[in-house]
């Protein structure tokens, strides 16, 4: 057999010939890409060859576990199980915001390294900075104390966290390989592996507000993410998830914020389908730390109701720089716009279609997600109210509420809105939870 020989032409040979390269070769590639000996050229001929030919399910967990040891991986050595939920990005999807400090109070660490929002879905951190004075890029030392002390911390990557990813994802987004399964899979698990995890779950969703439109897209994305992840060590499921109308009725940053906090006061009735996946997915999490599922969601729901989950995340907030009394002030403290106008209903009927992708990139036009890394974000915009599918609404009743910077924007949002949700005579509605996985 031909020893494996460490260098970016060869590596990209072997893929171009259809061959999966050896582990020993995928970590020097990993290592290539964070140190800058790969070159922006090997590194887009590395993507494009993967995305063509594939790496198959051991080259998928080599090139992971690569990626994730191309920096640091953290060690906790607690003396509770560290978990961790990861989405693949849908619209009004704030589960993170209520999940993280649930767990941490059902007694297991949660350190949720999270990213900001592109395109029309929302990010996690962008809404954790719509809390006034949050901070959500902290060291290494800080991340451990916020664990530490509350249980969860909801952070940014600091630059040593697969610094391979960070060089390659930057390739794939100019070079038209994004859509990889064996990229997006060792993308997304090598950043999650990297924060010592004892189990994961994975929320892949899947219809018109997400990138996986059709099931069988999103089904072959989660079993790739259940497999590579398990074959990495870490105790992963997967569930697939509806998202062919926003998750909750609130698309932006401070709004989604908001409906959070009246989840978290105990009000399930603001937002079901938020809470109750919230509710399904920690419950899974509990399982993979050895709970029944059925007992998991019984903690994770009383965790909410009860304001154990309020709790933890007012502590979390005040340690990453944001108010300390936010439980009981932030319906004064979230940032508010200026133009607030009604989308009123064109015609009698009830709301039988949502375009999630299109309500997501009406909130982008107010200012309220980005096209591109660089663009700023107006915390304050977006659409609350938005009705839900199978809704019965009159003529002139409002679909949804526009919150804007200005009235012009706010017109085009609402023209945006209603070109968006299609009313019929009857909607169709499927299960919350399409597929399970592991």
């Amino acid at each position: 057999m031909m020893e494996p020989r460490l260098d970016a032409r060869w590596v990209n040979g072997r893929l171009r010939r259809g061959e999966t390269p050896t582990e020993n070769e995928l970590r020097w590639f990993a290592r290539g890409l964070a140190s800058g000996a790969v070159t922006d050229a090997q590194a887009g001929a590395f993507a494009m060859a993967v995305c063509l030919r594939g790496l198959g399910e051991q080259g998928r967990v080599a090139l992971t576990l690569a990626m994730r040891d191309s920096g640091r991986v953290l060690d906790w050595r607690l003396d509770r199980p560290v978990l961790d939920k990861h989405s693949t990005g849908g619209v009004g999807d704030a589960v993170s915001l209520i999940l993280a400090p649930a767990l941490a109070a059902c007694g297991v660490a949660v350190p949720m390294i999270s990213g900001r929002g592109l395109g029309h879905t929302g990010g996690t951190l962008d809404k954790m900075e719509a809390i006034p004075g949050v901070e959500p890029k902290v060291s290494e030392d800080r991340l451990r104390r916020i664990v530490g002390e509350v249980g969860c911390a909801i952070a940014g990557a600091t630059a040593e966290i697969a610094p391979a990813d960070r060089r390659l994802y930057a390739i794939r987004d100019v070079s038209g390989t994004v859509e990889s399964i064996d990229l997006i899979t060792a993308s997304i698990l090598s950043k999650k592996l990297a924060a010592g995890l004892d189990g994961l779950v994975l929320d892949v969703k899947c219809g018109s507000g997400a990138f996986m439109k059709t099931d069988a897209e999103a089904l072959a994305l989660a079993e790739a993410l259940v497999a590579t992840a398990n074959g990495a060590g870490c105790p992963t499921a997967a569930f697939v998830t509806d998202m062919d109308e926003p998750l909750c009725p609130a698309l932006g940053n401070a709004v989604e914020v908001a409906l959070c906090l009246e989840v978290m006061e105990g009000r399930r009735e603001v937002a079901p389908r938020l809470h109750d996946l919230t509710v399904a997915l920690g419950g899974r999490l509990l399982a993979l730390a050895g709970q029944s599922e059925g007992e998991g969601e019984e903690q994770i729901a009383q965790a909410i109701a009860s304001g154990a989950a309020m709790e933890r995340f007012e502590r979390m907030v005040a340690m990453m720089g944001g108010p300390p009394d936010l439980a009981s002030t932030w319906r004064g403290r979230l940032p508010k716009a200026p133009v607030v106008i009604e989308v009123p209903a064109g015609e009698a009927g009830v709301v039988a279609e949502v375009d999630g992708e299109a309500l997501g990139l009406a909130v982008v036009a107010l200012g309220g997600g980005r096209t591109r890394e660089t663009d700023p974000v107006d915390p304050a915009v977006g659409l609350t109210q938005v009705l839900k599918r199978g809704a019965r609404v009159s003529q002139g009743e409002p679909l949804a509420l526009v919150h804007a910077r200005d009235e012009a924007a706010a017109r085009a949002a609402a023209d945006a809105v209603r070109a968006a949700i299609r009313i019929g005579q009857a909607a169709r509605i499927g299960p919350l939870v399409r597929e399970r996985v592991g």
